[in-house]
């Protein structure tokens, strides 16, 4: 007799040409999602939960984001949770050096955790490309169970929230940056690395991002 698989939440993954949408809709299935890859802004006001995944230039990802702008913000106001992966972290926040540094001006964020990005000082090797550790520095449904634990990272540069309320959790490389952060609301947050890249630890947090939807 076939039985027909439980799914804790329906998730949708934002394809704005940007992310890592294989790996990611994999993940969150092994979390017990069920995943749909939408293109359609419309698509994110009957989800659960939406993932943000990235990766790339802050600019070409608000570029190319642009008609989610709108959608992504009134779902965070509505309490919707909002996961933002990587370079979709990064634009969870205001603005970025790497448009300066790229010459495109300032790029604006969506701006629902307020802070910038900045680049790692020159004394550290960029990328930062590997394993690092995190550091849980205050209580929040995404971290449950996580401490101390491994994740995989890709980036040059890192969030720099200006409510040091938000930094759920650091990692050092050069200097202690946030590596999970949150509105104050704890809706909207996101990982500088890739959970979906780290193995029984990026799992468990798809799974506690997947538990958070189901609660809603």
């Amino acid at each position: 007799m076939s039985t027909t698989r439980q799914t804790a939440a329906e998730i949708v993954v934002v394809d704005y040409g940007l992310g890592n949408l294989r790996s990611v809709t994999r993940g969150l299935e092994r979390a017990d999602a069920s995943v749909e890859l939408s293109a359609d802004p419309g698509a994110l006001g009957t989800a659960d939960g939406i993932v943000l995944p990235g990766v790339g230039a802050f600019s070409e990802g608000m570029e190319n984001a642009g008609p989610f702008r709108d959608a992504l913000v009134e779902e965070a106001a509505a309490g919707t949770p909002l996961f933002g992966i990587c370079l979709g972290m990064q634009m969870l926040l205001t603005t970025s050096e790497e448009a300066d540094h790229a010459g495109e001006g300032d790029a604006e964020g969506l701006d629902l955790i307020p802070g910038s990005n900045l680049h790692f000082p020159d004394t550290v090797k960029v990328p930062q490309m590997g394993w690092n550790e995190l550091d849980v520095q205050r209580e929040h449904p995404l971290v449950e169970g996580i401490d101390g634990e491994y994740a995989y990272f890709v980036h040059s540069y890192y969030a720099d929230p200006d409510d040091d309320g938000a930094i759920v959790a650091t990692t050092d490389y050069g200097l202690d940056f946030p590596s999970i952060i949150a509105n104050e609301a704890g809706n909207v947050f996101g990982t500088q690395f890739h959970p979906e890249k780290s193995g029984e630890v990026g799992l468990r947090i798809l799974r506690n991002f997947v538990d958070i939807c189901a609660e809603e």
